[in-house]
This record gives C-alpha cells, structure tokens and sequence, in this order.
C-alpha cells in the first residue's frame, strides 16, 4: 500500500509539473515551435528584458502584488488579533464568514466588484472609475482572508499569559504588542505577507473586470497574448514568474519550518509536554 500512494503520489505532482518543464525547456529553444527543440539559446531571455512592452506591465503588476500585500498584511493581522479577542462561538461565525470569499468563484468575486465600483462611480459621477485605485482594493479585498488564516494559528499557540506578563513589567498595551506579541506571531504574518503576494501576482479572473486602461497588469496582458500564437518570450516570463512564485512558497514553509523548531526547544527548555525543565 506504502508503495501504491508513493507511486501515485509521483504521477501527480509528475502531471502537475510537467507543463511547467515544457515551458522551461521551450524558453531555451531557439526554435518557435514548442514540440521541436532547435539548440539551446538565452535569446528568448534577452528579448524579454528588452521588450518595451511587456516590462512595464511586470513593474505594474509587482507594485499592485507589493502595495496590496503590505496592506492586507496589515489589515488582516489587525482583524487577526480582533477575532482571537471574540468569544468562541462569535469567532467561529467571524472565520466561517472569512472563509466564503476563498471558496468563492473568482469570477463571481469579480463580477460583483466591479459592480460595486461602477455603483461608487454612478453615486460619485466618475465616468472611469476602473484603474489604480480598484485593481488595488480588490487585490487587498481577496488577500485579507489568506493573511488572517496564516496569522490566526499563530495567536493560538502564543501563551496568553506572555502579554499580561509584559504588561505587569511596565508595558502599555501598544508596547506589549510591539515588543511581545508581534514577535511571537511574526512567522504567520511573513506567511500571510507571502501568501499575498503571489496571489496577486498572477491573479488574472478578479483583475480583468476591475482593471482599466490606465492601469494595466501583466497576466491581464497576457490574456491578449493567448489570442494569437504566443511568441517564445512569452515562454521567458512564464518561466520566470514560476520561479518567482515557487521561492516565495519555499521561503514560506522554510519561516513555518524554523517557527516550529523554535517552539519545539522552547517547550523542551521550559518543561513542555514530553520535555524537562532545563
């Protein structure tokens, strides 16, 4: 049975990414015909990182992920420690309610802010309200819920007792947070900050109905690009924005990895269940 799950676990992650291999593989081919390798070549790199057009659209996509991510980071650990302070039974309701736009469609998701936004224009007599502006509240509107889930376990394997300590010593309420708190819950919030920036980053669905003119990103740009036969640069950043994502999630479970390890001493040095006081 050990080795049937190990086997079918390979062919799962092997149909996962081989699409991604191809696509790599491709970047380097000098041909244009994906099936056919014509020799190894950068040139794809390079014309991608001369490419007038397409650079632009990556900065705009990287400052929405960045701005987007620092304030939903913010945002959701705020509603992080509010929640934790609920009672169990109105803590539960709040994550249930926290839940339903991750499980939501994402085009559903967009559709309906980008009503709410033509509605704010019509109320505001705007005539373009799409741009900056609601491609940065929608990114911030679906990253909140990942960083108050990254942040939320944290808070429940923080000892309660650490912030009345920091209190008893002289610390005010936003000194204990500062000087306790936030450390112990740094590693969640780093995941959620993570969590957010790739999701925005490649995020097409919720873009493409909040988006305007003035204000375009690149896997929105690509869109186009698929409408057409799609030139070997293309292959280029595919490949790099993969990569890219892939070690923000290795450098994510490498924070969650060494938080563990820390806890684990720290229960083995103060008396934790199966250690011995040092």
């Amino acid at each position: 049975m050990k080795t049937f799950n190990r086997v079918f676990t390979a062919l799962v992650y092997l149909f996962l990414y081989i699409p991604m291999i191809v696509l790599a593989v491709a970047s380097f081919s000098r041909g244009t015909d994906i099936a056919v390798w014509k020799g190894f070549t950068l040139g794809q790199y390079s014309a991608l990182f001369h490419d007038g057009l397409l650079l632009p659209l990556l900065v705009n996509s990287v400052i929405v992920a960045v701005l987007s991510a620092l304030i939903a980071t913010v945002l959701g650990t705020m509603a992080a420690l509010g929640i934790r302070a609920m009672s169990p039974r109105l803590r539960r309701t709040t994550m249930a309610i926290t839940n339903i736009p991750m499980t939501n469609p994402e085009i559903v998701t967009g559709v309906s802010l980008a009503l709410l936004f033509a509605f704010v224009g019509q109320m505001l007599k705007i005539n373009s309200v799409m741009g900056f502006a609601t491609l940065l509240i929608a990114h911030i509107t679906f990253n909140l819920p990942y960083v108050i889930l990254s942040v939320m376990p944290k808070l429940g394997q923080m000892d309660p007792n650490l912030r009345d300590a920091a209190l008893d010593l002289g610390c005010t309420p936003v000194q204990a947070f500062f000087k306790v708190i936030i450390h112990e819950i740094m590693p969640g919030i780093l995941s959620g900050a993570l969590m957010a920036f790739t999701m925005s980053l490649d995020d097409f669905v919720i873009s493409y109905f909040v988006y305007g003119p003035r204000f375009v990103t690149l896997p929105v740009e690509i869109y186009n690009y698929t409408k057409k036969p799609l030139q070997p640069k293309i292959y280029a950043l595919f490949t790099l924005l993969f990569l890219v994502i892939l070690l923000s999630m290795v450098v994510m479970n490498l924070l969650q990895a060494r938080d563990e390890r820390r806890r684990a001493r720290s229960r083995v040095v103060f008396g934790g269940k199966g250690g011995r006081v040092g």
